[in-house]
């Protein structure tokens, strides 16, 4: 009796635990905290109202400092358009002085958002940073002094070439005959101060830097023969980037349809090369590379 009494007793108190535990199973559930939203790079950018952009200073007509001490230049005149038009002006923009070593260092820490800088896009330099679309073309040869009796490229396997750190001419040159005589210099300038001054045989560099000294410079020739493959000359953002990267492949193609390349061509660096060389040869208009 005592036993039946005590289970009637219990009854109540298993339905007011029953009915709890039904009362918070139907308790709505509390949203998971959001993830925060990634931080767009464009709004980065425009937050900081500036584009910084790495470019050279002793390279003309690509990128160099005028008397005045302005930058200019077909790559600098580039940023300069990019920036009107991501942030409405022109003078929005910030350059800092690279280096052909340099380059990709930079935009791996950060010091600038884009490079401008007349680099070669190759396989290694792919694995390193995310190449837009290509605005330029370019092989590699070599210039000797007039007099030199250097006639072609075997010629120099005996003798001393000079090179800039970190160009596609040193790359190219280390990996594809590691037994020449390199001797290299940090400056594009320094460079060809040293072929000036006899402490080399021949300079290798892009032939479109080759080609404009030698006009300015009377005495000099550039050797035919090409080291490796003619190769596409693009801009680089950070590697991971895509962002940036795609919108600097929109704006090319935009710049393309007003054939704006063709008019910095025409500014820059038609005078620089011989009067039968074509346009098309040089520039790549609108990104669109056929290799």
């Amino acid at each position: 009796m005592k036993t039946a009494k005590s289970s009637l007793l219990l009854l109540p108190l298993f339905g007011l635990a029953l009915l709890a535990g039904c009362n918070k199973s139907e308790e709505p559930a509390k949203p998971a905290a959001a993830a925060p939203a990634a931080v767009s790079y464009i709004d980065k950018i425009k937050a900081r109202d500036k584009l910084i952009v790495g470019v050279f200073t002793d390279k003309p007509p690509f990128g160099f400092v005028d008397e005045a001490g302005r930058y200019v230049g077909f790559d600098t005149d580039i940023g300069r358009r990019f920036a009107k038009d991501l942030l409405g002006d022109e003078n929005k923009v910030e350059f800092v002085a690279v280096e052909p070593a340099s380059r990709i260092p930079f935009l791996q820490s950060d010091k600038v958002d884009l490079i401008l800088a007349n680099m070669t896009v190759t396989p290694e330099r792919k694995e390193a940073v995310e190449f837009t679309n290509p605005n330029l073309k370019v092989a590699v040869q070599a210039l000797v002094p007039q007099g030199s009796e250097v006639k072609n490229l075997d010629d120099l396997a005996s003798r001393t070439t000079i090179v800039t750190t970190g160009t596609t001419a040193d790359i190219w040159l280390t990996k594809n005959h590691p037994d020449w005589k390199l001797l290299k210099f940090e400056k594009n300038s320094e460079s060809l101060q040293a072929l000036a001054g006899g402490r080399g045989d021949a300079y290798a560099q892009d032939n479109l830097v080759l080609f404009s000294w030698a006009k300015q410079n009377p005495g000099y020739r550039v050797l035919e023969q090409k080291l490796g493959d003619e190769a596409p000359i693009a801009p680089a953002v950070k590697k991971g980037n895509i962002e940036l990267r795609d919108w600097v492949n929109a704006e090319l193609a935009k710049l393309g349809e007003e054939k704006y390349l063709l008019k910095l061509y025409d500014q820059y660096v038609r005078k620089e090369l011989s009067d039968d060389t074509k346009p098309e040869s040089v520039i790549v208009e609108g990104g669109k590379w056929q290799g």
